[in-house]
């Protein structure tokens, strides 16, 4: 975790009714890791239904949400990569009309902490929850893959009640609609999905936090099954967050200096590791100021989910990730500044303000950024620290660990009016799933 606008100095990473009922999805980590050598490579819709009260929608068991963000131009949206401009109707209407194919790459989402499915009305132009008639276990593995899940992610689908949630109306499968064609292009006007095994649910621990990194305590096996730590040549760099079978969330500036010749590897126990594809940098990130921190790793080979090795849940909308929120830092970063690194992970609990009270001229000046989150305790005394990059910021809502940031940097460690900084994982949303579906295969 670097100091801003000086990349040199403390960087974190470098230390030896007929309620209408919907469709939901349930989400699938361990505190000790072992890793095996990977060959990283650095890079950077429908009518709708006013009347909802007959419709039963599905409700999906699945562990990772998206939400989708609409590149505005004069006449609609744009294509991201090529700058084309579309028609909102274009959007999640079942035919590719970017040449990158983002207008039907974006078109379901997970809503709240139930994961109910919605997708995206191109004739309301709103997203709309999905109604579960007709719905089958085929529809439901295309929709994992819209979202960059392997279709042997999926596991079952579900229903769920959403009272005032379809008060504006549902997306409802066509009458005589077939699994050969886009999902998105047969919604009439409403899910949730499974696309994790059934043994172990995104955001589930199998030990409670006992209690409050600097200023932390050592953490039980099982609280926190989710991080793992990142090695080069059996040495630690930065801290992870497990999101699915294949995939790991970190932070940019933890692989500056590592190319395709370096082997990276993700530790999940004493004694079991896998070998790291490919890591994915955010294009955008800035050395400088520390914008855009984020990174995605795939793995060579699949995780096997167990009680000590989980996903967290990435973020959906309409979780409460806002300021105030207590959450959880975790690592095996140093326990003071440039001090000594622990052996046992450690975790402490912090507090997120808003970006107002982070950009205040005392606090942080005006460094962070809307890519960003800031958490800690602004009397001092608990923070992340070097070799803690990376690493999760989690917040519990429903039951369920949702993962707000990557631990990113500060200035040195747990100093008064100086919080730590965290990549803000739910701006990066649409970003996290367009990597999952560039490399699904």
């Amino acid at each position: 975790r670097p100091l801003p606008y000086n990349p040199q100095q403390g960087i974190y990473p470098s230390l030896p009714q007929e309620t209408p009922s919907y469709v939901t999805v349930t989400p699938q980590i361990n505190t000790h890791y072992t890793v095996t050598p990977g060959t990283p490579h650095n890079t950077r819709q429908k009518k709708v239904v006013r009347n909802s009260r007959f419709c039963v929608l599905v409700q999906v068991l699945f562990t990772v949400c998206v939400f989708a963000v609409y590149y505005q131009c004069l006449l609609g949206m744009s294509c991201e990569k090529d700058g084309k401009c579309l028609s909102p109707s274009q959007w999640c209407d079942g035919v590719m009309d970017c040449s990158h194919g983002e207008d039907e790459s974006a078109c379901f989402r997970f809503y709240g902490s139930n994961f109910m499915l919605e997708s995206y009305s191109a004739d309301s132009h709103m997203w709309m929850p999905v109604c579960a008639e007709n719905w089958d276990n085929i529809y439901g593995r295309a929709v994992c893959e819209n979202l960059g899940y392997s279709s042997q992610d999926y596991v079952s689908y579900g229903q769920t009640s959403v009272g005032s949630s379809a008060s504006k109306g549902y997306m409802k499968l066509k009458p005589g609609s077939n699994h050969g064609l886009y999902v998105q292009s047969q919604l009439t006007y409403s899910y949730m999905l499974n696309c994790f095994p059934l043994s172990s649910d995104c955001g589930k621990s199998s030990a409670a936090p006992s209690t409050r990194i600097v200023g932390g305590r050592e953490a039980v096996l099982g609280a926190w099954p989710w991080q793992v730590s990142l090695q080069v040549l059996g040495s630690h760099i930065c801290g992870g967050s497990i999101i699915s079978p294949y995939w790991i969330l970190s932070a940019a500036h933890c692989f500056e200096n590592y190319g395709p010749n370096n082997t990276v590897l993700v530790l999940m126990s004493l004694s079991h590791g896998k070998a790291v594809r490919k890591i994915i940098r955010n294009e955008k990130f800035d050395r400088q100021t520390n914008n855009y921190d984020i990174a995605l790793l795939k793995l060579k080979t699949p995780l096997t989910f167990t009680r000590t090795v989980k996903p967290v849940c990435l973020p959906n909308t309409g979780v409460n990730l806002s300021a105030g929120q207590r959450a959880w830092i975790t690592g095996w970063g140093a326990l003071r500044s440039s001090g000594p690194s622990p052996v046992i992970l450690h975790q402490a609990q912090v507090t997120i303000y808003s970006r107002v009270t982070c950009n205040r001229p005392e606090v942080l000046n005006g460094d962070v950024t809307e890519t960003m989150i800031c958490a800690g305790k602004l009397q001092g005394g608990v923070d992340a620290c070097q070799g803690d990059s990376g690493g999760p910021l989690v917040v519990k809502e429903a039951d369920i660990w949702w993962l707000a940031g990557d631990t990113s940097w500060g200035y040195r460690c747990a100093l008064k009016n100086k919080p730590g900084v965290y990549g803000n994982v739910t701006y990066f949303i649409n970003w996290i799933y367009e990597q999952m579906q560039i490399l699904k295969n």
